[in-house]
């Protein structure tokens, strides 16, 4: 088996086993994980109290065989001294006296040769010491005379003593050495398990991280997808301790639970909008047909009654489509990308309120030349609408409404700018949110429900762009749309071209050359 195969054949182990065994608690979970990650700990410890352990009777016997051998030696050399000179003293004065001490002298001196005798049994220092002691060993009961024979014996007895006793200290050095490298191994050897031991921990540690943090990173997910209101996947079953997965489930009941209110608060908003909207039309039919005098002339009084009822019934209904509009973009998340001209999406929205606008008598500004851009063209759209619906209802009589598009690397700002009063400082920070209503009265019959600019600032995020008002050297107010070119292919990369402006060519066009070609329109 390839060693890939053992991977995956490791990792298919795994998972069956955590999924066939969990602990019942995350307390069960967090004091296993502690126990196995201190077991290589614990065993390192063992071991190096083992090794530890084992250096110090070693060096304890040696050095008491050391502190032995070398007090042995030493004797040795001495008694050798002291039998020559017992000797030498018996051939002067022959004395029995004198022979006895020379005989326990021997025998002290055989004693403490057998005992060395293991330890340095093939020195030649030492065999030699033996072979002269042999013959040392016995004084002769001869006459004076016949003494000098003997004590010509002694000559080199303590040389070799000595000899002995030096290779004696060589030996105990030798063993010193010994277990100095000894002592190098085990430590050698205990920084290796060491290493081994406190890596096996880490990686252990680290499963065990895994192990706790995976239900939780889950859990995470399963909240995120319930926050963003995301219920397309279907979760998976958490996988970890007890308390843990029950979690999981009352989240997995819970996502279910909004679903269905969802789709009832859906639901809810279909039938009402049809309820609303099928009474509101007869409505309107009927001020349209007392307007035009069908069931008889109106005298002045009831003109400015229908036209009253008329125009609160077209507030009522734009109320129940902006609703139902920010209902749908609420719920609705996936972007249609496709690549369009902005500036047909400009004159196409200009168009819808041309009837406002001549009634304003604004005179509009916007670029006519084709800009291609790649983006939601739904959404994008739908904030021009509202941006241009807002710059209506708030501008001046006879103002100015401009539109222009600046195209900067790979983003393109479009500004809907407008003469009127400055919006107040206390609601800038409030403009985009939903139901908010500034300081600023409508100029119009209709009131404003509080969420054009809430939608619009949304249909710029969905895009990952971004709705903002900024300073204009022109105009008191104005809004900057900033789409990116969504999902953008393989094209000519603008990084080192100037900041565009409505002159540019379009991604992948080559420039235009001529006048801007801009449509100034009056309308009175």
């Amino acid at each position: 088996m390839t060693p890939m195969g053992i991977l995956h054949r490791a990792i298919f182990m795994t998972t069956e086993l955590s999924r066939r065994w969990r602990p019942r608690s995350l307390l069960q979970l967090v004091l296993l994980a502690f126990v196995v990650v201190m077991l290589p700990i614990a065993v390192l410890m063992f071991q190096a109290g083992q090794a530890l352990s084992q250096l110090s009777t070693l060096a304890d016997q040696s050095a008491r065989q050391a502190v032995e051998e070398t007090r042995r030696a030493r004797m040795l050399s001495s008694l050798a001294l002291q039998m020559e000179r017992s000797a030498r003293q018996y051939a002067v004065i022959e004395e029995e006296g004198l022979r006895d001490i020379y005989d326990q002298k021997v025998k002290q001196f055989g004693a403490l040769l057998q005992q060395h005798e293991p330890l340095m049994g093939n020195n030649p220092d030492f065999q030699s010491l033996s072979e002269r002691f042999q013959r040392l060993r016995v004084l002769p009961p001869a006459p004076v005379k016949d003494m000098s024979a003997f004590l010509q014996g002694f000559s080199g007895f303590a040389t070799e003593s000595e000899a002995v006793r030096d290779d004696t200290n060589e030996l105990i050095d030798a063993r010193i050495a010994d277990i100095r490298q000894q002592a190098n191994s085990v430590k050698t050897r205990l920084w290796m398990q060491t290493a081994a031991l406190v890596s096996a921990s880490l990686i252990l540690m680290l499963f065990f991280t895994w192990l706790i943090t995976r239900p939780i990173r889950q859990l995470e997910r399963r909240i995120f997808g319930l926050g963003s209101g995301d219920h397309s996947d279907v979760p998976t079953r958490i996988q970890g301790p007890a308390e843990l997965v029950q979690l999981g489930d009352r989240l997995s009941w819970l996502s279910g639970r909004l679903s269905e209110l969802e789709a009832q608060k859906q639901q809810f908003l279909r039938h009402m909008s049809h309820e609303l909207k099928t009474p509101l039309a007869s409505v309107r039919e009927g001020t349209a047909l007392l307007g035009d005098g069908v069931a008889g002339e109106l005298n002045e009084r009831q003109s400015e009654v229908v036209r009253l009822i008329d125009e609160n019934g077209q507030e009522l209904q734009t109320l129940i489509e902006q609703l139902l509009d920010y209902n749908l973009l609420q719920n609705s998340r996936r972007m249609k990308v496709t690549q369009f001209d902005i500036a047909t999406v400009i004159q196409e929205v200009l168009s819808k309120h041309r009837l406002a606008l001549d009634n304003k008598g604004m005179q509009v500004t916007s670029p006519h030349h084709p800009v291609m851009w790649q983006a939601d063209r739904e959404r994008t759209a739908r904030v021009l609408d509202n941006l241009i619906s807002n710059a209506i209802a708030y501008g001046n009589d006879g103002g100015q409404l401009m539109i222009r598009t600046a195209q900067q690397r790979d983003e393109l700002m479009l500004d809907v700018a407008n003469s009127g009063d400055p919006i107040a400082e206390a609601d800038r920070d409030h403009l985009f949110e939903a139901f908010y209503q500034g300081s600023a009265r409508r100029k119009g019959p209709l009131k404003g429900s509080g969420i054009g600019l809430s939608v619009a600032a949304d249909c710029a995020k969905l895009q990952d762009g971004q709705l903002a008002l900024v300073e204009d050297a022109e105009l008191p107010v104005c809004f900057r749309l900033t789409l990116p070119w969504a999902n953008r292919p393989a094209r000519v990369s603008h990084q080192d071209r100037a900041p565009h402006d409505d002159n540019d060519a379009a991604p992948g066009e080559p420039a235009r050359s001529g006048e801007a070609r801009k449509k100034t329109w009056s309308v009175r």
